[in-house]
């Protein structure tokens, strides 16, 4: 990676931890990603934006499994989303082979447009609702 892309990184995901992701857990329309922690073993909640299609949930990751919840789904695929205020379990596939900049088109124009500007290692992610 090279320099402006690893500070840029640095940049994003440090105003993301301190910042960003405090405040809109707390909002109650928020979606949410919770992972179990591959370390910890605790859950951990994190900020996202996609778009539920039947049993599905699609979302795109803005840096791929340098994501830490992209690394806990990897350690263990079982998930949570919060949509509209209720939780759905799930089992989440990170899908490499999939056109992440292409599916980026069909969710929110918003959270679509911020996850292009800032990131630098697009991975789109299908979460199998189990409810």
């Amino acid at each position: 990676m090279s320099r402006y892309l690893e500070r840029k990184f640095r940049t994003v995901t440090s105003f993301q931890r301190r910042v960003g992701n405090p405040i809109l857990t707390r909002l109650p329309q928020q979606t949410l990603l919770e992972t179990t922690g591959r370390k910890s073993g605790l859950p951990r909640r994190t900020p996202i934006g996609g778009r539920r299609l039947g049993k599905e949930f699609w979302f795109v990751s803005e840096y791929g499994d340098k994501s830490q919840y992209v690394r806990n789904i990897q350690a263990n695929s079982r998930v949570r989303v919060r949509i509209k205020g209720r939780w759905h379990a799930g089992t989440a596939h990170p899908l490499p082979q999939d056109d992440a900049r292409t599916r980026l088109g069909t969710l929110s124009r918003l959270n679509s447009a911020v996850v292009r500007a800032v990131g630098t290692n697009l991975l789109t992610i299908r979460v199998d609702l189990l409810d």
